[in-house]
């Protein structure tokens, strides 16, 4: 599944962010007066392009989790070779979330005067809390007596291990639907000729919800202009443009690091195989994911190349590089985990090591359910923010709205790019290092070095 034309998309997306800065800055700002929540432009973008996002979370993360689990294939396969992948998949995403984190900390884009950040939350956060599913969390966090950092990683470890799955899907807790997603998936994946049915209908409801997925990212360029209006309006261009290029700078450098140096140690550990002679060779499948800004549609394109070119086995290929392209992201977990903590800092929030913590693992978790489609981290970073919300009521701290994101999204696109192709890097890698384990005959291709 791919867009029917994603240049015009990245068009109008950027046409939208352009609008929203002239018509935030030239009509809407006004230096004395800051705009409230109910401002027609936040509904606006709420509607039209937040409250869809959010109403995809749970049934793309629990049918996306289950589709990549079951093409493992056989019990045989659910052995020692997808648990190696598995394996690999989480280190590298942990790998990757924790540079982000490491680095946005360090650097602080989103670090504003106190006044700005001050305007730039709005009061509507409380009442966001309640209706989008959080509230539950946030009671419970603030009703504990244990110490903040405790409690939010026993709300996490909560979340991991649900009481009743169906109670987390309607409240929106989806560390648990993750979890039980992944055991489905192994159980439908060992249930042999009798699950069949079932491992079909759910790789039908998920094109069917990539499709859907798909028709709301075309509603971002209407939704990126009244957001974008919304938040330029409240507290002005000139108090955003620094950060913003900041965050964005930042996450490419994130990105550029992973890809260029800690996947390339991985495979050189693992495999002692010349990394970026490797990385030329799957130099189509990274420009392809690069220009349809999709690991799902660079699919085709990424097993040719490792079959052909990058000397990886056909097994390997098919079996690593189709379930990389589900639950692998590497760039969208490191995206996550600096986007989130600049929105925190961009509204004047110090997120301390328990929850840096708790963006560490939630944003790990949470890039197993993003589709390989474009923008789809936009819809599991609600994960993460709504799990550092949890733990930051622990210190009476009002939580981070889902409508933050709004300063973002308009950039997002072209960070869309970067990371999609740091995503089909790492699977390209997984499959370079998972073939020696199940072996055929392959036929590199030749190369510059």
């Amino acid at each position: 599944m791919k867009l029917s034309n994603p240049n015009l998309l990245t068009l109008l997306i950027l046409a939208g962010l352009i609008a929203g800065v002239f018509f935030g800055q030239f009509v809407l700002f006004d230096p004395d007066v800051a705009l409230g929540s109910d401002h027609w432009t936040r509904v606006a973008g709420d509607i039209i392009l937040i409250r869809p996002l959010m109403m995809l979370i749970v049934p793309l993360v629990f049918v996306s989790v289950i589709t990549g689990v079951t093409s493992i294939g056989s019990p045989q396969q659910l052995g020692v070779v997808g648990g190696s992948t598995l394996l690999y998949y989480f280190v590298t995403m942990a790998l990757a979330v924790s540079l982000g984190t490491a680095l946005v900390s360090l650097v602080q884009p989103g670090d504003l005067s106190p006044e700005i950040s001050e305007r730039l939350t709005f009061e509507a956060s409380k009442s966001y809390a309640e209706s989008s599913g959080v509230a539950g969390n946030i009671e419970n966090a603030r009703s504990s007596k244990q110490d903040h950092l405790a409690g939010a990683w026993l709300n996490i470890l909560r979340q991991l291990v649900p009481r009743n799955v169906i109670s987390d899907m309607a409240q929106g807790r989806t560390l648990g639907v993750i979890v039980f997603a992944i055991l489905l998936g192994l159980a439908l994946a060992s249930g042999g000729e009798s699950a069949k049915p079932a491992v079909e209908f759910f790789a039908a409801l998920f094109q069917a919800l990539m499709t859907l997925v798909l028709w709301v990212i075309w509603l971002c360029p209407l939704g990126v202009f009244f957001l974008v209006s919304w938040t330029v309006g409240k507290i002005g261009l000139a108090a955003l443009l620094g950060p913003l290029s900041s965050y964005m700078i930042l996450v490419i450098a994130g990105l550029a690091i992973h890809a260029l140096i800690v996947l390339p140690a991985v495979l050189w550990l693992v495999r002692r195989e010349h990394p970026y002679r490797f990385m030329w060779q799957m130099r189509k499948a990274l420009m392809t994911a690069f220009g349809t800004d999709s690991s799902a549609a660079t699919l085709p394109v990424t097993i040719e190349s490792a079959e052909t070119e990058g000397g990886c086995s056909k097994r390997a290929s098919n079996f690593v590089l189709p379930l990389g392209a589900t639950i692998n992201m590497d760039g969208t977990a490191l995206y996550e985990a600096v986007a989130v903590v600049f929105l925190f800092q961009l509204h004047g929030i110090d997120l301390q090591l328990g929850e840096l913590l708790v963006v560490v693992v939630t944003a790990t978790l949470a890039a197993v359910g993003a589709a390989g489609i474009p923008s789809a981290g936009l819809v599991t970073m609600v994960i993460v923010i709504t799990a550092v919300n949890a733990s930051l009521a622990g210190r009476g701290i009002e939580p981070l709205p889902v409508s933050a994101i709004g300063v973002i999204i308009g950039v997002d696109r072209i960070l869309d790019m970067c990371r999609t192709t740091v995503n089909v890097w790492g699977d390209a890698v997984g499959a370079k290092i998972i073939s020696p384990m199940v072996p055929d005959p392959s036929a590199p291709g030749s190369d510059p070095f």
